[in-house]
Protein backbone atom coordinates (compact mmCIF):
# COMPACT_ATOMS: atom_id res chain seq x y z
CA UNK A 1 0.00 0.00 0.00
CA UNK A 2 1.48 3.24 -0.89
CA UNK A 3 -0.29 6.27 0.74
CA UNK A 4 -0.93 8.84 -2.13
CA UNK A 5 0.38 11.69 0.69
CA UNK A 6 3.95 10.04 0.15
CA UNK A 7 6.36 10.75 -2.84
CA UNK A 8 7.48 8.11 -4.15
CA UNK A 9 9.34 8.78 -7.62
CA UNK A 10 8.59 6.79 -10.74
CA UNK A 11 11.73 5.52 -11.41
CA UNK A 12 12.00 3.95 -7.80
CA UNK A 13 12.25 0.45 -7.74
CA UNK A 14 9.28 -1.45 -5.42
CA UNK A 15 8.89 -5.37 -4.55
CA UNK A 16 5.41 -6.70 -3.32
CA UNK A 17 3.48 -6.21 -0.64
CA UNK A 18 5.33 -2.49 0.21
CA UNK A 19 3.98 -0.02 2.68
CA UNK A 20 4.93 3.41 2.38
CA UNK A 21 3.06 5.95 4.82
CA UNK A 22 1.81 8.86 4.18
CA UNK A 23 4.85 11.90 3.59
CA UNK A 24 7.71 9.24 3.86
CA UNK A 25 9.97 10.27 0.19
CA UNK A 26 11.42 7.90 -2.02
CA UNK A 27 13.97 9.12 -4.51
CA UNK A 28 14.41 7.56 -8.15
CA UNK A 29 17.25 5.44 -8.25
CA UNK A 30 15.79 3.24 -5.43
CA UNK A 31 14.85 -0.50 -5.28
CA UNK A 32 13.05 -1.69 -2.03
CA UNK A 33 12.81 -5.42 -1.85
CA UNK A 34 9.26 -7.40 -0.98
CA UNK A 35 6.79 -6.52 2.26
CA UNK A 36 8.96 -3.51 3.40
CA UNK A 37 7.10 -1.13 5.45
CA UNK A 38 8.33 3.00 4.91
CA UNK A 39 6.59 4.57 7.87
CA UNK A 40 5.63 8.37 8.02
CA UNK A 41 8.91 10.86 7.59
CA UNK A 42 11.38 8.59 6.27
CA UNK A 43 13.29 9.70 3.10
CA UNK A 44 14.93 6.54 1.05
CA UNK A 45 17.69 8.58 -1.50
CA UNK A 46 19.00 7.52 -4.09
CA UNK A 47 21.87 4.86 -4.63
CA UNK A 48 19.65 2.88 -1.57
CA UNK A 49 19.55 -1.23 -2.46
CA UNK A 50 17.54 -3.03 0.01
CA UNK A 51 16.31 -6.37 0.23
CA UNK A 52 12.92 -7.92 1.75
CA UNK A 53 11.59 -7.91 5.08
CA UNK A 54 12.85 -4.31 6.56
CA UNK A 55 11.21 -1.74 8.30
CA UNK A 56 12.57 1.86 8.02
CA UNK A 57 10.57 3.90 11.01
CA UNK A 58 9.59 8.01 11.11
CA UNK A 59 12.10 10.01 10.69
CA UNK A 60 15.33 7.64 9.37
CA UNK A 61 17.19 8.97 6.40
CA UNK A 62 18.53 6.19 4.26
CA UNK A 63 21.48 6.89 1.27
CA UNK A 64 22.21 9.92 2.47
CA UNK A 65 25.40 11.64 0.55
CA UNK A 66 29.09 11.23 2.12
CA UNK A 67 30.14 13.87 4.55
CA UNK A 68 33.38 12.99 3.47
CA UNK A 69 35.98 15.65 1.80
CA UNK A 70 36.95 13.27 -0.58
CA UNK A 71 33.49 12.79 -1.66
CA UNK A 72 33.15 14.27 -5.49
CA UNK A 73 29.57 13.20 -6.27
CA UNK A 74 30.36 9.67 -7.49
CA UNK A 75 27.47 7.55 -7.96
CA UNK A 76 27.52 5.12 -4.61
CA UNK A 77 25.54 2.81 -2.91
CA UNK A 78 23.73 2.00 0.47
CA UNK A 79 22.99 -2.33 0.52
CA UNK A 80 20.94 -3.05 3.06
CA UNK A 81 19.55 -6.92 3.51
CA UNK A 82 16.49 -8.40 5.04
CA UNK A 83 14.45 -8.20 7.81
CA UNK A 84 16.23 -5.18 9.24
CA UNK A 85 14.71 -2.72 11.90
CA UNK A 86 15.84 0.34 11.36
CA UNK A 87 14.71 2.72 14.16
CA UNK A 88 13.54 6.59 14.29
CA UNK A 89 16.02 9.02 12.84
CA UNK A 90 18.61 6.86 12.07
CA UNK A 91 21.30 8.45 9.24
CA UNK A 92 23.20 5.95 7.18
CA UNK A 93 25.29 7.56 4.22
CA UNK A 94 26.47 5.82 0.82
CA UNK A 95 30.18 5.42 -0.04
CA UNK A 96 32.08 7.63 -1.23
CA UNK A 97 34.27 6.43 -3.86
CA UNK A 98 32.18 5.11 -7.52
CA UNK A 99 31.76 1.05 -7.12
CA UNK A 100 31.82 1.21 -3.01
CA UNK A 101 29.07 0.84 -1.48
CA UNK A 102 28.06 0.85 2.70
CA UNK A 103 26.78 -2.43 3.80
CA UNK A 104 23.98 -3.72 6.31
CA UNK A 105 23.51 -7.13 6.26
CA UNK A 106 20.38 -9.42 7.42
CA UNK A 107 18.22 -9.05 10.84
CA UNK A 108 20.18 -5.83 12.32
CA UNK A 109 18.23 -3.83 15.04
CA UNK A 110 19.42 -0.08 14.65
CA UNK A 111 18.07 1.78 17.38
CA UNK A 112 16.89 5.48 17.33
CA UNK A 113 19.37 8.03 16.50
CA UNK A 114 22.18 6.39 15.38
CA UNK A 115 24.34 7.28 12.55
CA UNK A 116 26.37 5.15 10.20
CA UNK A 117 28.89 7.36 8.37
CA UNK A 118 30.57 6.10 4.64
CA UNK A 119 31.52 2.89 3.61
CA UNK A 120 30.42 1.48 7.17
CA UNK A 121 29.93 -2.31 7.08
CA UNK A 122 27.58 -4.37 9.42
CA UNK A 123 27.35 -7.88 9.37
CA UNK A 124 23.97 -9.71 10.53
CA UNK A 125 22.41 -10.10 13.92
CA UNK A 126 23.64 -6.65 15.17
CA UNK A 127 22.74 -4.45 17.68
CA UNK A 128 23.65 -0.24 17.87
CA UNK A 129 21.85 1.07 20.70
CA UNK A 130 20.84 4.39 20.99
CA UNK A 131 22.54 7.18 19.29
CA UNK A 132 25.89 4.83 18.35
CA UNK A 133 27.97 6.97 16.06
CA UNK A 134 29.91 4.87 13.62
CA UNK A 135 32.49 7.02 11.57
CA UNK A 136 33.61 6.17 7.71
CA UNK A 137 35.00 3.11 6.82
CA UNK A 138 34.12 1.17 10.31
CA UNK A 139 33.57 -2.75 9.79
CA UNK A 140 31.28 -4.75 12.73
CA UNK A 141 31.13 -8.30 12.42
CA UNK A 142 28.50 -10.34 12.83
CA UNK A 143 26.42 -10.83 16.52
CA UNK A 144 27.67 -7.96 18.23
CA UNK A 145 26.43 -5.30 20.38
CA UNK A 146 27.37 -1.37 20.54
CA UNK A 147 25.39 -0.08 23.79
CA UNK A 148 24.26 3.75 23.88
CA UNK A 149 25.96 6.57 22.83
CA UNK A 150 28.89 4.35 21.55
CA UNK A 151 31.75 6.07 19.21
CA UNK A 152 33.66 4.25 16.71
CA UNK A 153 36.83 6.54 15.39
CA UNK A 154 36.90 5.84 11.53
CA UNK A 155 38.32 2.78 10.10
CA UNK A 156 37.84 0.62 13.34
CA UNK A 157 37.18 -3.02 13.24
CA UNK A 158 34.75 -4.50 15.64
CA UNK A 159 34.84 -8.66 15.57
CA UNK A 160 32.10 -10.77 15.83
CA UNK A 161 30.07 -11.65 18.74
CA UNK A 162 31.25 -8.39 20.45
CA UNK A 163 30.24 -6.23 23.51
CA UNK A 164 30.41 -2.68 23.91
CA UNK A 165 29.25 -0.94 27.06
CA UNK A 166 27.10 2.16 27.14
CA UNK A 167 29.52 4.97 25.89
CA UNK A 168 32.55 3.64 25.06
CA UNK A 169 34.90 5.39 22.71
CA UNK A 170 36.55 2.63 20.34
CA UNK A 171 40.12 4.20 18.15
CA UNK A 172 41.49 0.62 17.47
CA UNK A 173 40.32 -3.22 16.20
CA UNK A 174 38.24 -5.17 18.93
CA UNK A 175 38.73 -8.45 18.83
CA UNK A 176 36.02 -11.22 18.56
CA UNK A 177 34.06 -12.48 21.97
CA UNK A 178 34.87 -9.65 24.27
CA UNK A 179 33.82 -7.20 26.34
CA UNK A 180 35.05 -3.12 26.43
CA UNK A 181 34.12 -1.70 29.44
CA UNK A 182 34.44 2.30 30.00
CA UNK A 183 37.34 5.16 28.97
CA UNK A 184 39.42 4.71 27.97
CA UNK A 185 37.87 1.73 26.83
CA UNK A 186 39.40 -1.67 27.93
CA UNK A 187 38.89 -5.12 28.16
CA UNK A 188 36.12 -6.45 30.57
CA UNK A 189 35.99 -10.36 29.89
CA UNK A 190 34.53 -12.53 27.61
CA UNK A 191 31.22 -12.40 25.95
CA UNK A 192 30.56 -15.09 27.72
CA UNK A 193 26.42 -15.18 28.03
CA UNK A 194 25.84 -13.90 24.54
CA UNK A 195 28.12 -16.67 23.20
CA UNK A 196 26.49 -19.72 25.35
CA UNK A 197 23.03 -18.59 25.08
CA UNK A 198 23.07 -17.42 21.34
CA UNK A 199 25.95 -19.56 19.99
CA UNK A 200 25.67 -22.74 21.83
CA UNK A 201 29.27 -22.20 22.73
CA UNK A 202 30.61 -25.14 24.71
CA UNK A 203 32.26 -24.79 28.50
CA UNK A 204 35.42 -26.27 27.38
CA UNK A 205 35.96 -23.56 24.10
CA UNK A 206 34.50 -20.77 26.42
CA UNK A 207 37.22 -21.39 28.75
CA UNK A 208 40.09 -21.61 25.65
CA UNK A 209 38.70 -18.68 24.45
CA UNK A 210 38.95 -17.14 28.24
CA UNK A 211 42.41 -18.42 28.25
CA UNK A 212 43.73 -16.91 25.10
CA UNK A 213 42.89 -13.33 25.78
CA UNK A 214 44.50 -13.94 29.36
CA UNK A 215 47.30 -14.23 27.68
CA UNK A 216 46.99 -11.21 25.35
CA UNK A 217 45.26 -8.82 27.68
CA UNK A 218 46.95 -10.18 31.07
CA UNK A 219 50.14 -11.41 30.51
CA UNK A 220 52.24 -8.38 30.14
CA UNK A 221 53.60 -9.96 26.97
CA UNK A 222 53.94 -8.30 23.45
CA UNK A 223 51.13 -8.91 21.17
CA UNK A 224 53.35 -11.18 19.09
CA UNK A 225 54.69 -12.94 21.95
CA UNK A 226 51.17 -13.30 23.11
CA UNK A 227 49.56 -14.98 19.71
CA UNK A 228 52.52 -17.12 19.82
CA UNK A 229 51.67 -18.12 23.79
CA UNK A 230 48.02 -18.75 22.74
CA UNK A 231 49.37 -21.11 19.56
CA UNK A 232 51.61 -23.07 21.80
CA UNK A 233 49.39 -23.39 25.55
CA UNK A 234 45.74 -23.46 24.18
CA UNK A 235 44.12 -25.67 22.45
CA UNK A 236 43.04 -24.96 18.69
CA UNK A 237 39.90 -24.32 17.63
CA UNK A 238 37.98 -22.51 15.57
CA UNK A 239 37.54 -19.83 17.73
CA UNK A 240 40.51 -19.28 18.87
CA UNK A 241 42.19 -19.36 15.35
CA UNK A 242 39.46 -16.39 14.28
CA UNK A 243 41.09 -14.88 17.26
CA UNK A 244 45.08 -14.78 16.09
CA UNK A 245 43.63 -14.48 12.39
CA UNK A 246 42.01 -11.08 13.67
CA UNK A 247 44.50 -9.64 15.43
CA UNK A 248 47.53 -10.81 13.28
CA UNK A 249 45.54 -8.65 10.32
CA UNK A 250 44.80 -5.72 12.79
CA UNK A 251 46.65 -2.70 12.86
CA UNK A 252 46.07 -2.44 16.40
CA UNK A 253 44.01 -3.48 19.03
CA UNK A 254 42.03 -1.80 21.75
CA UNK A 255 44.43 -2.78 24.93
Amino acid sequence: MISPLAFVDSAAKLGKNVTVQPFAYIEGDVEIGDECIIMSGARILEGTRMGQGNKVHHGAVLGTMPQDFNFTGDKTLLVIGDKNDIRENVVISRATHEGDATRIGNENFLMEGVHLCHDVQVGDHCVLGLKAAIAGNCRIDTCSILSSNVILHQGSHIGGWVLIQAGCRISKDVPPYVIMHGNPATYHGVNALILQHRNNTSERILRHIVNAYRLIYQGNFSIQDALQKVEDQVPMSDEIQNILDFIRTSKGIVK
